[in-house]
């Protein structure tokens, strides 16, 4: 689907791609994803096979295969069944139409609806004038979300994370479900009213950085920058407008099997491959801006060389090694509160 141009001054054509997002035709980004379309159209031959006949198991199989990516037509199915939305789902058959029933809480209403139509300007299926548009669905799933989580309500972020879950399911239960998952289980305590969560994984990246990529650590120590303000935005939107949308979705597709220490690996991934030119900055400023940079270029648009190497360039990454880093960074902000 071809869209007007937008007053650029680029000749080149704008289009909208599978997922909704307006390109601009011929760009690298886009010859990427078509050489990537033809690994999918690969993998999507391995995956019609894996699911034939019995229902998904979590083995070394299904985790290598999630690793080298999901083709989009079973995208939805994949994740509904190794996060436990599925289970959920079928489990309370009549609980989402309920969430949407209950009487309206003014406060949570008129919040979501402040940030509904700030969601993916750039997505045609999120403008009013798209027939059918997210925005009534992505506006159900949070309400449903903030009757369900009364503790945490709506937080922004949240419906960019709900956005990117209906592109790829399209279905608002789905969504809600994935979403349910998605809080509970990789993101826990990110959207709370105090958002220790997200504080304490911060402070955790700035402890593995430390081990891994100590010059980096140091230059952060040196200027007095805070790593909440160069990652919070990577962390409470998982990558969503920070990375290409197909590099995403890929590091969804892992998110959802392995939990969040895959957070943690792109993360480092992007420090450590960076780190030459994180180094030449000298300033405060120039550190900052140095952390915007190394979410774009080459490396993040070939989603598939990027993903080999978030499973490579951090090195080992074990899990009782960022509980204990959880368990001491939780302590030491605790100590700060």
């Amino acid at each position: 689907m071809e869209v007007p141009d937008f007053g650029s001054d680029d000749e080149r054509v704008a289009r909208v791609d599978e997922y909704g997002f307006v390109r601009l035709a011929g760009s690298d980004a886009e010859e990427l994803v078509s050489d990537y379309q033809a690994v999918l159209s690969r993998r999507a031959i391995k995956w019609r096979k894996l699911l034939q006949g019995s229902r998904l198991q979590r083995s070394l199989k299904v985790k290598r295969y999630i690793r080298k990516g999901i083709p989009n037509e079973y995208r939805s199915l994949i994740w509904m069944t190794v996060s436990g939305a599925q289970g959920q789902m079928e489990n309370n058959p009549t609980y989402y139409k309920k969430l949407l029933e209950m009487e309206e809480d003014t406060k949570l209403v008129e919040s979501i609806r402040t940030d509904i139509n700030r969601t993916f300007p750039d997505n045609v299926q999120f403008r009013r004038t798209t027939n059918p548009s997210f925005l009534q669905p992505l506006f159900n799933v949070l309400v449903a979300y903030g009757n369900h989580n009364k503790t945490i309500g709506y937080c922004q972020g949240m419906n960019f994370v709900a956005g990117y879950l209906l592109i790829v399911t399209k279905d608002e239960e789905k969504s809600f479900w994935l979403l349910d998952s998605l809080i509970k289980k990789i993101v826990p305590d990110f959207y709370s009213p105090t958002m220790i969560g997200l504080k304490t994984d911060q402070e955790v990246l700035g402890h593995l950085v430390r081990l891994k990529v100590p010059a980096v650590a140091q230059l952060m120590e040196q200027h007095n920058v805070m790593w909440t303000l160069v990652v919070s935005r990577w962390f409470i939107c998982l990558f969503i407008d920070i990375l290409p949308v197909e590099t995403v979705l890929r590091i969804w597709d892992c998110l959802f099997y392995e939990g969040s220490k895959i957070t943690f690996r792109v993360a480092l991934t992007l420090i450590k491959y960076h780190q030459a030119s994180i180094l030449e900055a000298n300033n405060f400023p120039a550190i900052c801006e140095k952390f915007k940079q190394i979410t774009r270029g080459p490396l993040v648009q070939d989603c598939h060389g990027f993903m080999k190497k978030i499973f490579t360039e951090p090195g080992r990454l074990p899990l009782t090694v960022i509980a204990k880093l959880r368990e001491i960074s939780g302590a030491q902000l605790d100590d700060q509160s």
